[in-house]
């Protein structure tokens, strides 16, 4: 009896510490390096170090007098923050990765999205669970610490400290940003696409840090919520773009989420304004001092003001070209669906460009159908 010999795997493992391989498995490498400090935590030599890197550092409450009434545990900055946003930049690493093979990977399928499509439904699904999850965050952050009620509080006794939740969801929005950096590598990024999303992921890193080490964490919150809500509603209207294709539904979906697009805009210059130029220069404290923490001279007041009144202006400019691009686009389709009725019968060249076209909005495993599928006919036909 011939024994039969089985296919052989076209999928071969990677080699070891190769582009690939690193790829594949990032996130186990990556929870392996975070277990590290874990692990550390229950040795008793190595726990001071490892308990730097896990928990919050920079404690200023005092709590020890047994006649005082309990306060909140209150934090300041400082250098240790740095350990403490390296552990969850490797966290959110992993909980990135966990979402796009378990939650986003399975729903893509489902779908049967072109390459295109499933590129732009897996960057907005990924900042949607983001902005969602860090306005959700910081409305809890403003009401817990009265922010809005309170809009004075803002201010007064500059420099203020942070509560334990407010410095949690700096360090994680820290992480969050730095880890998009290396998520581009992970994701196979295109040399083209590289561009703009270092300038988006740079812009939320440099405006995160900012607020936090010039002690205007409260403010930052406040326009972060802003900032988030409207995007998210964005990306939102993307996604119900992406998956019902029906243009009534996604129309109303862009109006909702233009309209608080640009609601934050403008909501973020007025409490801007509120903030750096009216509030800040009422206080008493008005000097620059390091070791205390405080900033407000009036070169910093004007400059942070500034530099968030420039950057609304470029979301503004953006916001209008990609309007305009979005009008001009479809005035296009309407026109070239005009032409084709009136030439019913296009030439040979014609209908290459137009199949091709259509096989690019098909998934891939559709896409390889067709082909094979217009090659039998072709060969039929010889």
């Amino acid at each position: 009896m011939v024994a039969i010999k089985g296919r052989k795997s076209s999928n071969k493992n990677p080699p070891i510490l190769s582009h690939e391989f690193i790829i594949q498995n990032h996130a186990d490498i990556v929870s392996c390096v975070a277990m590290v400090f874990v692990v550390g935590l229950m040795i008793q030599a190595t726990s001071p170090w490892a308990y730097m890197f896990i928990a919050l550092n920079h404690n200023v409450s005092s709590n020890h007098d047994p006649n005082v009434a309990w306060q909140p545990v209150q934090f300041s900055t400082g250098w240790k923050d740095g350990c403490a946003v390296f552990f969850y930049f490797l966290i959110t690493i992993v909980i990135h990765a966990v979402i796009q093979e378990y939650i986003l990977d399975k729903l893509s399928k489902k779908l049967h999205l072109s390459k295109i499509k499933l590129a732009k439904f897996n960057e907005s699904s990924q900042l949607t669970i983001f902005y969602i999850l860090s306005a959700i965050w910081g409305i809890d952050i403003i009401f817990t610490d009265n922010l809005i009620i309170d809009i004075s509080s803002l201010w007064e006794g500059y420099p203020l400290l942070m509560s334990f939740s407010t410095k949690l969801f700096f360090i994680v929005q820290l992480a969050y940003w730095l880890h998009c950096y290396p998520e581009l590598y992970f994701q196979r990024a295109k040399k083209d696409e590289l561009r703009p999303k270092i300038v988006h992921t740079t812009i939320g890193l440099f405006f995160t840090l900012a607020g936090y080490l010039v002690n205007f964490q409260q403010i930052t919150v406040i326009l972060l919520v802003l900032h988030y809500i409207g995007e998210a509603l964005q990306h939102s209207a993307r996604l119900i773009h992406i998956i019902y294709r029906r243009e009534q539904t996604s129309r109303t979906a862009f109006m909702v989420g233009n309209t608080a697009f640009i609601f934050a805009r403008v909501a973020t210059l007025a409490l801007g304004a509120l903030f750096y130029i009216y509030g800040l220069s009422k206080t008493d404290n008005q000097s620059l001092d390091y070791d205390m923490g405080s900033f407000n001279i009036p070169a910093m007041r004007f400059t942070a003001f500034g530099l968030v009144a420039l950057f609304q202006a470029y979301l503004i400019y953006a916001f209008i070209k990609r309007q305009r691009q979005r009008a001009h686009d479809s005035g296009a389709v309407v026109t070239s669906k005009v032409k084709a009725s009136k030439n019913q019968r296009p030439k040979k060249k014609d209908a290459k460009k137009i199949a091709t076209s259509e096989d690019d909005d098909l998934p891939e495993v559709d896409q390889a159908t067709k082909k094979n599928l217009r090659s039998r006919t072709a060969t039929k036909a010889k």
